[in-house]
């Protein structure tokens, strides 16, 4: 494996019950308090009025900013931003999904900034420091809640671009999964893709000598893939809102990467598709990950091979390993289209008319990827396979 540092500051409080260390973790930062959610599920969901009550118990000052985008918006983030410096906020609390915590971790570090935000989202500036914020997660998708990085669409010029800073670890996380209970269907189908997604873009990855890191990442997969049909069927069940909270998390902490380097090709190529089309994360990533991973297939069939073998349970016995390693990637795709996940783009009423200028998105800092390095046209090919 690689030579690695592992840093994760983050304090994670999970479980029942979780909310209530708000009272003693708000006064450590201090009690003039920003506020941001999204459209407002957390008032119909009662979280809201929780978190309210806590604050109310320390005498915290709330300013809010709610309205925060599915795939948060530069100009969300500009609010936030000038709430911040116009009335000395002291601690953000990012109540909701990665969204949500994305958009605070922009609005932190842009706080302490006297240029604009953008310059640090485009790799042009780095922060030199951040406000503290702490968060209350109410999805289990992202794994932002206890990482330093956060995704942000400029909606003006259509990009949609990851970034991140060791100054945008969350302080403390707190995760209740009866927080996640009002998650719709839909959303928890997407969450749950989002959360094997990630631990697919590090699993696929050339380094050797990694038993531990591949097993980590088999068993989470292998734990979603168990739960997901059972939490589906009872959306309200502590037991596996639990099971799919805590993967999230460890699917994107730092855990599974420590030692390895993963790819990340298809999250990029993803974020031009929701940047132009603004559809959700999870849903691309369905639809483009299988196709990904058939582009790529002969970088690594025994790395395929094992995926399929490990995960999925495919028998290899007298099947090549080219031939079990399309099984394994068909058994992905299947499994996720019985969950409700889309296959196709033309899902989402897309067509190939804008697939030149996705492409071009995709390409703005070169050939990506470390499975496989993609040029343009690698990225053309899985747009058409995609349709």
């Amino acid at each position: 494996m690689n030579t690695f540092v592992y840093y994760n500051p983050t304090r994670l409080y999970f479980g029942s019950g979780s909310l209530e260390q708000l009272t003693n973790l708000v006064p450590q930062y201090g009690t003039n308090v920003l506020v941001v959610y999204g459209g407002g599920s957390i008032k119909k969901n009662g979280v809201y009025d929780r978190v309210i009550q806590q604050l109310a118990g320390v005498n915290a000052k709330v300013h809010e900013l709610s309205g925060v985008e599915p795939n948060p918006r530069l100009s969300t983030v500009n609010k936030g931003i000038d709430i911040c410096k116009k009335e000395n906020i002291e601690l953000i609390l990012a109540v909701g999904g990665g969204s949500v915590i994305d958009c605070t971790k922009a609005i932190a570090i842009g706080a302490k900034y006297e240029g604009n935000v953008w310059d640090i989202i485009t790799r042009k500036a780095t922060g030199n420091a951040a406000l503290p914020f702490g968060t209350v997660l109410t999805l289990a998708a992202t794994g932002s809640e206890m990482n330093s990085g956060s995704v942000i669409t400029n909606w003006e010029t259509q990009e949609k671009l990851g970034w991140g800073s060791p100054l945008v670890f969350p302080k403390f996380s707190i995760l209740d999964p009866e927080f996640t209970f009002s998650v719709p269907k839909d959303q928890t189908v997407y969450g749950m893709v989002d959360i094997m997604s990630h631990v697919l873009e590090q699993y696929f990855n050339h380094t050797g000598n990694t038993p531990v890191q591949d097993g980590f990442c088999e068993t989470i997969l292998r734990t979603v893939i168990a739960a997901a049909p059972k939490l589906l069927d009872n959306l309200q069940s502590y037991e596996h809102r639990e099971t799919i909270l805590y993967s999230g998390t460890m699917a994107l902490n730092g855990t599974l990467a420590m030692g390895v380097r993963g790819d990340w090709a298809t999250h990029n190529i993803e974020h031009a598709v929701s940047a132009v089309y603004d559809i959700p994360h999870g849903g691309g990533l369905a639809i483009l990950f299988p196709n990904w991973m058939g582009h790529v297939l002969d970088e690594g069939v025994t790395r395929f091979k094992q995926f399929a073998v490990n995960v999925f349970d495919i028998d290899p016995a007298g099947k090549s390993d080219r031939e079990t390693a399309l099984e394994g990637i068909q058994a992905l795709r299947s499994f996720w289209s019985s969950i409700g996940a889309p296959s196709r783009l033309a899902d989402y009423g897309i067509t190939d008319e804008k697939l030149e200028i996705m492409a071009d998105k995709t390409m703005v800092y070169g050939p990506f990827g470390h499975f496989k390095t993609l040029q343009r046209e690698d990225v053309l090919e899985i747009y058409r396979k995609s349709l």
